[in-house]
């Protein structure tokens, strides 16, 4: 089997990412069985200041270097559970050290494989605000809505202020569950949950659209690259 390193960003998706990748792996192979996995973190805060001034190749920077860890590691290839860093990851650069999933590309694939035509995107400011998921989804023919401004802010400062520090309020899932309300009155069929974090937030019992879980979607898909039902990735960073 493949050995798996998972590139943290962030702590909440990047720990619900590890424990999918296991979990899938029992249920896929038997009692405690899956590959090799490695986490790499350098500790979220130290990008913060570099997403804020928009200088996405110091964090591009941040995030190679864990990947060089990771494959000093002996990790065969990595996949980043966290969108928002696709958008530094996708900066021109120097190849990564490792072959990597893209995540955008796993949840459009997800998306196309269950029949959606228009997709709400909840995440980041920064990714909502973003090429990633609208190219993404219409390369597969499906189109991408994102929330209006004030519910933008609204989602951007819950992930914050709260999920990124493990902090789920029922105040904040039907708050969530209200933007996905109105993104299914513009005609959305399905809903990404395209920050890591919100997954634990939104589950698909609460939310009035179906999901998709771009944490737990990543993962399965690890999961398959690791047990080798898959082909290894190509992409080594830079623009798709």
């Amino acid at each position: 089997m493949r050995h798996f390193g998972v590139l943290a960003h962030s702590t909440e998706g990047a720990a619900l990412c590890f424990l999918e990748f296991c979990q899938e792996g029992v249920r896929r192979l038997g009692s405690h069985v899956y590959p090799d996995v490695t986490l790499d973190y350098i500790a979220f805060g130290h990008s913060m200041p570099a997403w804020d001034a928009g200088d996405y190749d110091s964090v591009r920077s941040t995030l190679a270097r864990s990947v060089d860890r990771l494959a000093a590691a002996g990790a065969d290839f990595f996949a980043s559970p966290d969108n928002t860093a696709h958008l530094a990851l996708e900066r021109p650069g120097a190849d990564l050290a490792l072959p990597g999933l893209h995540i955008a590309e796993v949840v459009a694939d997800a998306a196309a494989h269950e029949g959606h035509h228009r997709v709400g995107v909840l995440g980041t400011r920064y990714t909502m605000d973003g090429p990633i998921y609208p190219r993404a989804l219409a390369a597969r023919g499906i189109s991408a809505e994102v929330p209006e401004a004030e519910d933008r802010d609204l989602v951007n400062g819950i992930i914050f202020t709260e999920l990124v520090n493990g902090t789920f309020t029922e105040e904040s899932r039907r708050a969530c569950a209200g933007v996905i309300e109105r993104l299914a009155a513009r005609g959305c069929d399905a809903v990404a949950l395209v920050c890591t974090e919100i997954p634990p937030l939104v589950t698909p019992e609460v939310s009035p659209l179906p999901t998709l879980d771009s944490t737990r979607l990543l993962a399965r898909v690890a999961l398959e690259v690791g047990i080798e039902r898959r082909d290894m990735p190509t992409w080594r960073g830079g623009p798709l």
